[in-house]
């Protein structure tokens, strides 16, 4: 299934890719991208001969009826492994663990160190948590990827995708097994996720948000909300003075 999805999506939005000679033909890597679009997961799968092991929400593979079972079939078929998020904390070691075991089985392990899909378009601080403790508890190359204008395809809220070519590029592999068995040292997941974020930035040509994805859109919520709230108030007291004004004219000898 994942060819024929691959095929129909190669097909219908016939993606540019550069860099393809830095995936390698076997042995496992992690493949770390920029986060644009919910599709994103399946255009990088479609280029490559190989399968890549993303992770998603276990809901996608358990709810009921004929969508459901659906919809289950189409995430593994784009090469998507459930993981129960259930609890903060449990949902990033469920996925650090199962990131692990994709690489112990040789297999390449897609990852978006933002954590979460970009807001506006930009980039932003990669997480510690994840890339970088399975980079140094398996020794396996880190291989950045750079996702281009798969946001304007299908921005976040959006359904139907805009039919027009992404690009991807791939960057050269990077190694850390020198830190091999320090992830413990949050110094090290530190320098290590931002050496990666940093080779993200020279494929995506981004600008580049040094606070994390999450804490933007809290930002940009909470700016939303103000603005609705200032625009709320004008009204309400546009209607009270057409309502004072109303009154007066209706005041004999006024």
């Amino acid at each position: 299934m994942k060819f024929s999805i691959g095929g129909s999506l190669k097909l219908a939005f016939r993606p540019w890719v550069e860099g393809l000679e830095n995936i390698p033909a076997e042995g496992p890597a992690i493949l770390a991208s920029n986060h644009l679009s919910f599709s994103d997961s399946f255009f990088l799968p479609a280029v490559l001969d190989r399968k890549v092991t993303f992770i998603a929400k276990a809901e996608y593979f358990t709810s009921p009826g004929v969508k459901g079972r659906l919809t289950a079939a189409f995430f593994k078929g784009v090469g998507q492994l459930p993981v129960d998020r259930s609890g903060a904390r449990g949902a990033g070691e469920a996925a650090i663990n199962a990131g692990i075991d994709v690489i112990k089985s040789g297999g390449l392990f897609g990852i978006y160190p933002e954590g979460t899909r970009s807001p506006d378009g930009r980039l932003y601080r990669g997480k510690p948590g994840g890339l970088a403790r399975v980079a140094l508890a398996t020794g396996a190359p880190v291989i950045p990827v750079a996702m281009i204008d798969t946001e304007k395809i299908q921005p976040p809220g959006k359904v139907v995708p805009k039919l027009m070519r992404p690009g991807i590029r791939i960057g050269k592999p990077l190694d850390f097994s020198r830190y091999q068995g320090m992830e413990g040292d949050r110094f090290i997941l530190r320098s290590v996720t931002d050496e990666v974020m940093y080779e993200i930035m020279k494929l995506s040509g981004q600008e580049y948000v040094d606070i994390y994805a999450t804490a933007a859109k809290r930002q940009i919520a909470d700016e939303a909300k103000r603005v609705a709230d200032e625009q709320k108030a004008a009204e309400k007291a546009e209607r009270a003075r057409e309502a004072e004004q109303a009154k007066r004219a209706e005041r004999p000898g006024d």
